[in-house]
């Protein structure tokens, strides 16, 4: 329900508006990832050019959510949010300008770093690469076509965190649809035409970073943001951002280091096991792209707001607020993703030169990475409170305490479980991370309502449990065998998730979850509904 407009709009309220926007936007751009990844796996499969590709990729990608979307976002949001509540609109303004300057020198002063040290980046992350000199070449020469993509999408992350606080948050979201478009059109108009195909690819990368900070130029301007106006190239706020963001480099991105993790060591394993991890990476991050994600950036303005008003209270209940809402959807999700794993591996991947192993392969890379998802999402949400409360230091004593579990974790599962064991150690190192990330926010600000949100996880462990016993055995008669149809495994694995949705959202119902009601406005809010 909408609040009456008696009263003023509630922060649990513009979160369930602001989730439901950046939500409907990030599945808009999910759906175009998965086919910028048929597409990929379709014309590449999962070898020597895909591998290297991957890696090369995942090197601008990991400095992103570093430098850009991980430690500039929370670090910039919360200060901009204090000067804006506490010296006004101008000189927030004025602060955002001495951002855009001193950032574009640094993100060009990094680009030009990582281009001429590209090779001893990639000995350091996939030294295993050192043995095929082939792969080691072509992955040296597609990070250094790609690196300049740290540019754009640097800008488009101060973008983000800009329009998030004046409470725009589609264009940022929806961004990442062009690079995905970008990436597609270049497999087919590009890629032809290059003497090595897989460099198309990486042109492509570059050209959609370039088309999503385009994207976000007219909502700045719309919110009467001028980048070229007048500004010092250092403004005093932009030091307190700087000693939130040293931090926050590692704390708010060890989901991606994890990942990296597996990938260097993944890279002493048999060839495609890279490829792999990343396919089953691909479909977590679906659902917890398009709704954990999208909790995490509708909350952390609202957190800032709070916390600016030192109105502790309000912080704890929106923490709880967004924790139910978490769990609500990603335990659900995971049990749907175990239960379903090879099915919809096969039905998204299965084709051209992604053969039968290679699905069976990624699915069981993929069962351990769901074991993790209802963590990955929640350490989203726990550290966005952390940063709303300008605390950096917490989050990157437990990210490294988790980083040194997922190496410990992955060097002992790696020898008896390949690839799986790699998956397996990002998922438990999530899980330690969780508990750590909430003991110290209980000793922090006191009374979570801990007893609550265990409460409705409980409910939605046992409508999710009832689900997933039926979804499994509704799949082994509707889901064709191996060999069958592609029409008839399409409608097979819709019709799985159909019966599960129905069946969660019933007893969801007969339980009495507040949740459910949360998540149908925030559906209604994806759909453009009031």
């Amino acid at each position: 329900m909408n609040p009456p407009k008696n009263r003023p709009v509630s922060e649990n309220d513009r979160v369930t508006k602001a989730t439901g926007v950046v939500g409907s936007a990030t599945l808009l751009s999910r759906i175009f990832g998965f086919i910028r990844d048929v597409v990929i796996a379709w014309f590449f499969g999962a070898g020597l050019s895909s591998d290297a590709f991957f890696v090369a990729f995942r090197i601008p990608n990991l400095l992103r959510r570093l430098f850009a979307e991980g430690s500039l976002s929370v670090a910039f949001i919360p200060v901009f949010t204090e000067h804006l509540a506490n010296r006004g609109k101008e000189d927030a303004f004025e602060m955002a300008r001495s951002a855009v300057r001193l950032l574009s020198v640094l993100l060009v002063a990094v680009a030009v770093t990582g281009i001429v040290c590209s090779p001893l980046i990639i000995r350091i992350i996939a030294p295993g690469f050192a043995d095929s000199p082939e792969k080691f070449s072509l992955t040296i020469f597609l990070t250094r076509v790609m690196f300049p993509y740290i540019f754009f999408i640097g800008m488009v992350a101060l973008s983000m965190g800009i329009l998030n606080v004046l409470g725009h948050f589609a264009a940022p979201a929806l961004a990442p649809v062009f690079l995905n478009i970008s990436i597609i059109c270049s497999v087919f108009l590009i890629s032809p035409h290059m003497t090595d195909p897989v460099t198309g690819l990486a042109i492509g990368v570059v050209i959609g970073g370039v088309l999503q900070l385009v994207l976000q130029v007219p909502f700045l301007i719309k919110k009467g943001f001028y980048f070229w106006q007048k500004a010092k190239i250092f403004h005093p706020g932009l030091k307190k951002i700087g000693l939130l963001m040293l931090p926050t480099i590692f704390g708010a991105a060890v989901y991606q280091i994890n990942i990296l993790v597996g990938t260097l060591l993944a890279s002493l394993l048999a060839e495609g096991s890279v490829s792999y991890l990343y396919y089953a990476d691909r479909l977590v991050q679906f659902p917890l792209g398009i709704f954990a994600i999208a909790t995490a950036t509708a909350v952390l303005p609202s957190l800032s707001r709070q916390a600016a008003k030192k109105d502790l209270q309000a912080v704890r209940e929106t923490f709880s607020y967004a924790m139910k809402l978490i769990f609500f959807i990603m335990i659900p999700s995971m049990v749907g993703l175990i239960v379903l794993r090879e099915p919809i591996v096969a039905l998204l991947f299965k084709r051209g030169a992604f053969d039968a192993r290679t699905t069976h392969l990624t699915a069981y890379a993929l069962l351990y990475y769901s074991i993790g998802l209802w963590a990955f999402a929640a350490v989203r949400i726990v550290v966005s409170t952390f940063y709303a409360l300008q605390d950096t230091k917490t989050p990157v004593l437990t990210a490294a305490v988790s980083v040194c579990a997922n190496i410990v974790l992955g060097i002992i599962l790696m020898g008896p479980m390949g690839h799986g064991g790699l998956a397996l150690a990002t998922s438990l190192a999530s899980m330690l991370n969780l508990g750590l990330l909430v003991w110290a926010l209980r000793t922090k600000l006191g009374a979570l309502g801990l007893k609550s949100i265990t409460e409705s996880a409980c409910k939605t462990m046992m409508c999710s449990g009832i689900m997933g016993a039926v979804v499994w055995a509704a799949a082994l008669i509707i889901i064709p065998p191996e060999g069958g149809t592609l029409f008839g495994l399409f409608f097979g694995v819709l019709g799985s998730i159909i019966i599960g949705l129905v069946l969660y959202g019933s007893f969801s119902l007969l339980f009495k979850s507040r949740e459910l009601e949360k998540v149908l406005a925030i559906a209604r809010t994806g759909m453009g509904k009031k």
